[in-house]
């Protein structure tokens, strides 16, 4: 899995930069996989690596800020990728040729640019609007102006997200009212016009007066309200609040009035927090986080509650309020810094606790500040948990804001017959890397696979439960998560093996497709080939299929096939092309040689039945998901390759029963009868010896090979890993992969085919001229067999 996201994200690298020659990509490749290291980025090596960029860098402040921006937004991989380019600014090979493809790309942007200017120039007009596009204008400039607020606009872009994901479960939507009560938000409000000027300056009162004036106005601005010597600015966008204190105060008491006036700011962007972050929109882990924050919120309104009653008594001077201030002050700061971080990032579901973990874990030196964090981590994380616990327990998912990491997408289980991939399993749930909580980010393949385990015995009408279920609890210790996990996903990888291996008997359903599409049984192709040869000769649109499927019903009665249990699920199908076409066809798709090869392919010779004819297998769920249409179609190309040598080898072996009736009753034997006779020996014995390797070399080890595995697996995905792998090896030491030897192995089957056309043809002329007394040939040497060459 690593090796191929390397070999991935060195491809995109590449083509994001329009590197030119990608041919140099294997070199990286190679070079990444030789030096790669578990664990590249540390903290100490971050700041490194982010010191050793500003460096390099020509503006090195415009570089921190943009890290420092990046980083309160919590990107992912942000200081692996600053380690990443710290090791390319040290590599001068590397950084050189990075400048050489630069200039080429600038070189090349510029002659195209010059040449659009060129082609095509613009006509003079005139530089006055039409009345028509200056309504336009101001049409979209209301627009503009009308949704200027971003939280109004991000709200209304998650719920039309959430609504055309799930049409039938629309988000519940507030009232506009809601949004639009300035008054009830617990934030200041701010009035369009200044208010008027004090009656008497406060910088002319007393120093004892101001103090006492300033502690008053002090606690109104630090619970949302504008006081008569200190207001409060607008906020544009997500800016933090700031505030105007009269300018006529005496210095020592505005220097302290300035010490305290933060922690109001920290109020105002936490309550304008809370109140947005508490919409439907923003999911249930923001939810959570906001009714923790609410609660420590009363907590630091009962402490403004105990101030003012001090000073209501007279017992509250500035340095007071200040000393009592100063331990909230700090958790404030965290909680604003927090809400700050979500607001900039856009944090959703399993990247908020990814914000809040990481934070958890930068404290780790500030006992009070971390035990902060893990109190409104483990409040955040509860729904998001129990989501998990479904999941991983019971194998459902209840997600309705889309925060989970596991994403479900509507696929119907009885289309899995007719796709051609592993779409059902691959793409029924998958992973959404920016929801995984980074605490989580290990444990994310066992999660997935966990639940889509329970999900299919689920929908098989077994109700499950793991017995091992308790109760996810955040912390910061890892192995807790792990052994949950772990006990969950062994439990989920036994019940559904079980119930494929012994329930739907997967090994024995294995066997029967074997004993038809690898030919094990070789009674019943004896007795099926002897009734349908007649009907098979026929082209593929006179063959009736009802008659085929009687005839096929009839060879399994007659056989020993007819102990199967499974026999009845065996199908005929007529496929429209011939196999070496179907195979060549597999082996380029998508290339040039599919199309040189559907223009060379004739299209005025119909397909007799011989070679149109497959077998079919009806599967149903759950074993659908191992016996799949793609495997389905492996096995299909298998036995269409053997029944075709089959059939050739019929073909050998009739040209050798007419040679022992000329031998008996010709009265002379031309000359080229000995060569001729030797020549199909040699095709016999050609013939016989490539189906001996296929299928006591090839397929027969390989398949004990795939039973023991089958033995040992502890999940669905070991089985279905070692049934591809049975396939595939199957395919290719088939020597049906390789488009030259399968092109080779063609013409020597049409070779074989057009010898025993000519050899019938021979034997029919000879009877004609009287030197073959004989009594009539052989039906099926009288009929000239179709070959096509």
């Amino acid at each position: 899995m690593s090796e191929f996201r390397i070999h991935h994200d060195v491809n995109e690298l590449l083509s994001l930069l329009h590197v030119r020659g990608g041919d140099g990509a294997e070199g990286y490749i190679d070079l990444l996989q030789k030096h790669r290291t578990p664990y590249v980025t540390t903290t100490v090596s971050a700041h490194s690596a982010k010191v050793k960029l500003a460096e390099f860098s020509k503006t090195p402040e415009d570089f921190l800020r943009k890290y420092e921006e990046l980083k309160s937004k919590n990107v992912r991989n942000l200081d692996p990728l600053v380690y990443l380019l710290s090791k390319l600014c040290e590599d001068k090979e590397t950084l050189q040729f990075l400048q050489q493809n630069a200039k080429e790309r600038s070189e090349s942007s510029a002659n195209t640019t010059s040449t659009t200017t060129t082609s095509y120039s613009l006509p003079q007009t005139s530089s006055k609007m039409s009345m028509q596009e200056l309504d336009e204008l101001r049409k979209k400039l209301g627009n503009v102006t009308a949704s200027s607020n971003p939280a109004e606009v991000t709200r209304k872009m998650l719920r039309d997200k959430h609504n055309k994901k799930n049409p039938t479960q629309p988000n519940p939507v507030f009232p506009n009212w809601v949004y639009d009560r300035p008054a009830l938000l617990g934030d200041f409000i701010t009035s369009p016009t200044p208010p008027g000027d004090p009656a008497v300056a406060i910088g002319t009162m007393p120093l004892a007066a101001q103090e006492q004036a300033l502690v008053e106005d002090l606690l109104f601005v630090l619970v949302g309200v504008d006081g008569r010597d200190i207001t409060a600015q607008p906020v544009l966008g997500r800016q933090n609040r700031s505030f105007i204190v009269d300018s006529t105060l005496d210095m020592s008491v505005k220097e302290l009035v300035n010490r305290i006036l933060p922690v109001a700011s920290y109020y105002s962007t936490i309550t304008r927090f809370i109140e947005e972050k508490s919409s439907f929109e923003y999911g249930q882990v923001n939810h959570a986080l906001t009714a923790a924050m609410r609660t420590l919120m009363k907590e630091y309104l009962i402490l403004v509650t105990q101030l003012e009653h001090l000073q209501r008594q007279g017992l509250l001077s500035l340095q007071k309020l200040w000393f009592y201030i100063q331990p909230t002050m700090r958790t404030m700061e965290i909680l604003a810094s927090i809400a700050s971080s979500v607001d900039k990032g856009e944090c959703m579901g399993g990247s908020t606790l990814s914000l809040l973990h990481d934070r958890t874990f930068n404290y780790t030196g500030d006992s009070q500040a971390q035990e902060l964090c893990l109190y409104l981590t483990k409040a955040a994380s509860v729904p998001y948990f129990e989501i998990l616990e479904k999941w991983i327990y019971r194998g459902i998912i209840k997600d309705p804001y889309s925060e989970f990491m596991v994403e479900e997408h509507e696929l119907q289980k009885e289309k899995i017959q007719e796709d051609y991939n592993d779409k059902y399993w691959d793409q029924r749930y998958t992973i959404v890397q920016h929801r995984i909580p980074s605490f989580l980010q290990k444990m994310a393949d066992k999660i997935l696979s966990t639940g889509k385990y329970l999900n299919v015995v689920r929908e098989c009408g077994r109700d499950v439960t793991c017995p091992d279920a308790k109760e996810v609890l955040y912390t910061l210790k890892e192995r807790a998560y792990v052994e949950q996990i772990e006990k969950a996903y062994n439990y989920a990888s036994k019940v559904l093996l079980d119930f494929l291996m012994e329930e739907k008997e997967l090994v024995s359903r294995l066997r029967s497709i074997k004993h038809y599409f690898l030919m094990d049984k070789g009674d019943f192709f004896v007795h099926f080939m002897d009734l349908t040869e007649e009907e098979l000769k026929k082209p593929v649109d006179d063959i009736v299929p009802p008659r085929l499927e009687a005839l096929l019903e009839l060879a399994l009665r007659m056989s020993t096939a007819n102990t199967d249990p499974f026999k009845d699920d065996l199908k005929i199908d007529l496929m429209p092309h011939d196999v070496i076409t179907q195979l060549l066809r597999v082996l380029a798709i998508e290339t040039k040689q599919e199309k040189a090869i559907i223009n060379a392919e004739p299209t005025d010779v119909a397909l007799s039945g011989l070679e149109a004819f497959s077998f079919d297998y009806i599967v149903k769920w759950p074993l659908s998901l191992i016996i799949n249409r793609k495997a389905l179609t492996r096995y299909q190309m298998l036995f269409r390759h053997m029944f075709y040598c089959k059939h050739v080898e019929r073909l050998l072996c009739n040209v050798w029963i007419s040679n022992k009736d000329f031998k008996q009753y010709s009265l002379r034997s031309p000359k080229w009868f000995a060569a001729a006779f030797a020549l199909r020996q040699r095709m016999l014995n050609f013939v016989q010896n490539i189906q001996y390797y296929m299928m006591f070399e090839v397929m027969e080890p390989t398949w004990h090979i795939m039973e023991n595995n089958l033995k040992t697996a502890s999940n669905i995905d070991d089985v279905l890993c070692h049934h591809t792998s049975f396939l595939d090896n199957c395919l290719k030491d088939c020597m049906l992969t390789n488009p030259e030897l399968l092109r080779i192995f063609s013409k020597l089957m049409a070779v074989c085919v057009m010898f025993t056309n000519c050899m019938c043809f021979v034997f029919v002329s000879l009877w004609n001229k009287g030197l073959w007394m004989v009594l009539p040939l052989r039906a099926n040497m009288l009929t000239r067999q179709r070959g096509r060459d």
